[in-house]
């Protein structure tokens, strides 16, 4: 039986099973992305104007842009290790609470990092094609970061899907819990009469007239 995704605790951990699951390949994809698009910024993206010490981003000479590249990229970077690492140990994990909040988060975070690299898509883009001028150094770079930003949304949506998929497989192994609705007064008048006339049927040679009275129920037995 499967919780959440993964079989019950206790059965051993199958690298070649794991290695092959969609999730675990867009996961990794994600973590390369994710080291691209920050790397590339960091070695190329800044550039330094000559005789001066002011920084220079390549994407239109906007400083924001490179930070949000930057910022994103490294939180999904760490981000993926560790739900990697999640993932690894995710079968081991025999609290069927603790796998929902795990992929719960998995699923809000994927989901947000979806939006978010589409916005630093969009952003990137809108900088580098409105440039006058194309750069000399960083210009691969930055088409680079362009590209993996844009794979980086599908990638994290991706996640975001498998997540919501194991979140409903999870909630629709356990049975929904039925709520029982309260008698009304008519309805327990007729499950008393129905309780008294099951009770006085099995009396043996007798003759059991039930009256009911507008104050309530009488029996009367001969």
């Amino acid at each position: 039986m499967e919780t959440y995704g993964a079989s019950n605790a206790g059965g051993a951990f199958d690298f070649m099973h794991f290695a092959q699951q969609p999730q675990t390949i867009s996961r990794v994809l994600s973590w390369v992305f994710a080291i691209i698009v920050f790397a590339c910024i960091t070695a190329e993206g800044y550039i330094n104007s000559s005789g001066t010490s002011v920084q220079y981003c390549v994407f239109g000479g906007s400083l924001d842009a490179c930070h949000y590249g930057v910022g994103i990229g490294f939180l999904a970077f760490l981000a993926a290790t560790a739900f990697f690492i999640l993932d690894i140990y995710f079968p081991q994990i025999s609290n069927a609470n603790e796998r929902k909040y795990i992929v719960i988060a998995d699923l809000v975070f994927s989901g947000v990092w979806s939006v978010l690299w589409f916005v630093g898509f969009c952003f990137l883009t809108n900088k580098w094609v409105t440039m006058t001028v194309t750069p000399l150094f960083g210009s691969d770079s930055a088409r680079a970061v362009i590209t993996f930003s844009f794979f980086s949304i599908f990638t994290w949506g991706l996640l975001a899907y498998f997540a919501l998929r194991r979140y409903r497989q999870g909630m629709g192994s356990f049975p929904r819990a039925t709520q029982t609705q309260p008698l009304t007064p008519q309805a327990a008048m007729e499950d008393t009469l129905q309780s008294a006339s099951r009770a006085t049927s099995s009396l043996p040679s007798s003759q059991t007239q039930i009256r009911v009275a507008r104050g309530g129920t009488s029996l009367q037995s001969t």
